[in-house]
């Protein structure tokens, strides 16, 4: 049975296989044949029978309860982001002809991208960029309309070369990515996207089978640019009204810093802000 068809069960067992017995303070006695805790070990520690965890896993039964999710919660050691998103993994999906994706941001939201004076873009839930100012191509020319960051971090070099902390950057990535998607697994854009990095990436399908879930936090971003060098900024998304999925992006230096210096140095230098991809509020999917 595929992800798709038991998202549960693909889940409860990349978990399971994350924690040691250590981890869930039980003896590490003998052989071993499987990563992590068994599934009997599992159903005891939550207090559940193991025929009922193994119908879980299997795809049996999906309709646990939230006591019964909270206990196996406790013992995979899941924090609330992973909790929020096993909820959401049994939650009901309706079945319902899914409306075109939008490739145009709503025209107030554009206006506000380009009155912005930090680098700025509009994303999907896909990491599809849809539109940005002169200032993020200018950090890096795949901020443009039509790339998507996740195939550009994973599969492009020059934009891995941007990433100091590539490795801890992917992680985020694909945790948020989990997050956003929950069990809307059927979107051709998603099938689409997973499918062609799954190929094309060992990492990502090392990152992708881990099932971690992250929710969208701002963080500071470290950035090595070739022409400014090392600069740290902070990366804000902030909801579109009217347009749901789609966020506004904003990479914002600390006030005063260098790393405000060297943007200010980036704009004002004419660097080249765009590639083959750059063409302004380009829609970025059919």
């Amino acid at each position: 049975m595929s992800e798709m068809t038991n998202a549960l069960g693909t889940y409860l067992r990349a978990r399971r296989e994350q924690v040691t017995p250590q981890q869930a303070g039980i003896p590490d006695v003998g052989v071993r044949r499987v990563p992590g805790l068994r599934r009997e070990e599992v159903a005891m520690l939550a207090g559940i029978s193991a025929d009922y965890y193994l119908r879980l896993e299997r795809g049996r039964d999906r309709n646990p309860s939230v006591q019964v999710l909270e206990s196996i919660a406790r013992v995979l050691h899941l924090d609330d982001d992973h909790m929020a998103h096993m909820l959401a993994l049994v939650a009901e999906v309706p079945r319902r002809r899914r409306p075109p994706r939008k490739g145009t941001p709503p025209p107030g939201a554009l206006k506000l991208l380009d009155s912005l004076v930090q680098p700025a873009f509009i994303e999907d839930r896909y990491f599809d960029i849809l539109a940005s100012n002169d200032l993020a191509r200018a950090l890096s020319p795949r901020l443009a309309a039509g790339g998507n960051q996740l195939r550009d971090l994973f599969l492009d070099p020059a934009e891995q070369a941007l990433h100091p902390d590539w490795k801890d950057v992917t992680e985020c990535f694909i945790a948020n990515l989990r997050q956003a998607v929950g069990n809307d697994v059927e979107d051709p854009r998603f099938i689409e996207l997973t499918g062609e990095l799954s190929l094309a990436s060992p990492r990502f399908r090392q990152l992708w089978a881990r099932h971690e879930v992250r929710g969208q936090r701002g963080a500071p971003l470290r950035l090595q640019h070739p022409q400014v060098g090392e600069l740290t900024l902070n990366r804000e998304r902030l909801s579109i009204g009217g347009a749901e999925d789609l966020m506004l992006v904003v990479y914002h230096p600390d006030a005063g810093s260098g790393d405000a210096d060297k943007l200010t140095l980036l704009a004002s230098a004419g660097l080249p802000t765009s590639d083959t991809r750059s063409d302004e509020h380009l829609s970025a999917q059919p």
